[in-house]
């Protein structure tokens, strides 16, 4: 069974920063995401990265303030978040999948994390 595991969520202030983790139980991904929903909201596409680290996606809105990146195992990802705003408050879900390209939809994705809450304070 495969098992994606975020971590590095928490509290910060507006204008902080927070770099969040997903670490996989397996190494044989195409591709990872970053995706967040709000209370009430849909499901939100942040960032994906190929296995290779070579090809990354952003959401248009976030591209310059959010980076992803990949340890070189390639099991480890990375969202670092700068410039954080509370209209970044949401929980931030992990994503893997196995197909050729990189998605930017939900559907895109096999495999899902647990979670990690990011609050950003006013």
């Amino acid at each position: 069974q495969v098992h994606l595991v975020e971590s590095g969520g928490g509290l910060v202030q507006a204008g902080g920063s927070l770099t969040l983790s997903c670490t996989s139980s397996r190494r044989t991904f195409s591709n990872y995401g970053w995706f967040r929903q709000a209370p009430g909201l849909e499901r939100e596409f942040v960032a994906a990265i190929h296995w290779s680290g070579r090809n990354t996606v952003y959401s248009n809105s976030l591209k310059g303030r959010f980076t992803i990146s990949r340890h070189n195992t390639g099991n480890t990802m990375y969202l670092q978040m700068n410039s954080l705003k509370p209209e970044d408050t949401a929980v931030y879900y992990c994503a893997a999948s196995t197909r050729v390209v990189v998605g930017s939809g939900p559907g895109d994705y096999d495999y899902w994390g647990q979670g990690t809450q990011v609050t950003v304070s006013s």
